[in-house]
């Protein structure tokens, strides 16, 4: 317990004499915060250019921030020239010739389409093959299976046959 509280004690003087080192640097160096105070009777020059505008918090470097409303003026600006170019420029319509809205002329009556048929459409039935449905079938149990993390002989076997099922069906599903 002795210890302890003599380790505290040591600590504690360390981190005054810490403390103390850096008032005495601070002293010696000046505050970057603070304007310098002047060791003895200086006459300041004239300065030869006007004093700049304030900066800004957030400004790095030092460099005057515009206002927020210049960026906001420049972004309207920008909306409105792109608008309006969008407008300008001629539309593309795949290397026409012609000018911008007008169309094509065309010689001749225009196409009619014939009338339709009236016979109902032709019914379509749908057969599927017996090795396609056991290839659905086996590719949901493999599937299955590796979700799981189920990965023994029997998924193997079952792969193979999955793949020899799917060519027949593709062989099958060909006209």
């Amino acid at each position: 317990m002795a210890t302890d509280r003599d380790e505290q004690l040591r600590q504690q003087r360390e981190l005054e004499e810490i403390r103390r080192s850096f008032a005495e640097m601070g002293a010696r160096m000046g505050s970057m915060f603070e304007p310098a105070e002047p060791e003895g009777p200086q006459r300041s020059p004239r300065p030869l250019l006007p004093p700049a505008p304030p900066v800004a918090a957030s400004s790095p470097f030092g460099v005057p921030a515009r206002p927020r409303w210049w960026w906001a003026a420049a972004l309207v600006l920008l909306f409105v020239a792109g608008t309006a170019f969008g407008y300008i420029l001629p539309k593309g319509d795949g290397g026409s010739a012609s000018s911008p809205g007008t169309l094509p002329a065309t010689s001749g009556p225009p196409a009619t389409a014939p009338p339709p048929r009236a016979t109902a459409p032709p019914k379509t039935v749908t057969s599927v093959p017996q090795t396609c449905v056991e290839t659905a079938e086996l590719a949901d149990e493999v599937i299955s299976r590796l979700n799981r993390n189920d990965r023994d002989n029997r998924l193997a076997e079952m792969l193979r046959d999955y793949t020899i099922n799917s060519q027949a069906c593709r062989r099958e599903a060909q006209p």
